[in-house]
């Protein structure tokens, strides 16, 4: 298989593979601020979670996703989640996305952390030729977090999917390319530096 599990850490936080045993910590995480009440976008709740997992690991089990905890290490406690996912493995190109975070760690150096890593393993390691990102159209903030990343919209795919309640997701795609890796890596790094001063 092209994504393999893997464990990543920066100087603040660790990625390490999600498993089953991580549901109650990850409903506590989403519980600040609740974040299952987000309708465009998917954050598991206490109903929810075990599904949430058993997808994740499912689509890992067939090589298209490497889903991650997100896990403060100051504390060790688990503060969010995100993962490797639609990866193509004959073209090597992947999606990051279902990245959230407990409210508290929102607009924190967390965000371009994980980031860093998970970008830096896709170009670095697994020799990406470029890395996606998908959001809802109605999700302001990730758009506006995904372009800080240096990431650059490709486009909308219009009537994408079908929500639960019958209407249609509009997805808004960004990507990296790996001949603008070392930019981005180096903006990132640039951004680091600065909420460690």
């Amino acid at each position: 298989m092209w994504l393999r599990e893997t464990e990543m850490e920066s100087k603040k936080i660790k990625l390490a593979p999600l498993k089953r045993e991580h549901a109650d910590a990850l409903v506590i995480a989403a519980s600040d601020g609740e974040l299952w009440n987000l309708w465009f976008t998917s954050v598991p709740s206490a109903e929810t979670v075990s599904r949430y997992i058993d997808t994740a690991l499912e689509q890992q089990a067939l090589g298209l996703a490497v889903p991650f905890v997100v896990i403060e290490k100051s504390t060790g406690h688990i503060i969010g989640s995100t993962r490797f996912c639609n990866a193509d493995p004959v073209h090597h190109r992947v999606e990051i996305g279902y990245t959230w975070y407990a409210s508290r760690f929102q607009k924190t150096s967390v965000n371009t952390e994980c980031k860093l890593l998970l970008l830096s393993h896709a170009f670095e390691s697994l020799e990406a030729i470029a890395v996606e990102f998908r959001t809802s159209w109605h999700n302001q903030a990730s758009r506006a977090a995904i372009a800080r990343l240096g990431a650059k919209q490709d486009g909308v795919l219009r009537n994408h999917q079908t929500l639960p309640n019958g209407g249609y997701r509009d997805t808004v795609v960004f990507s990296i390319l790996n001949s603008e890796w070392l930019s981005v890596k180096e903006n990132l790094e640039y951004k680091l530096s600065k909420y460690r001063k």
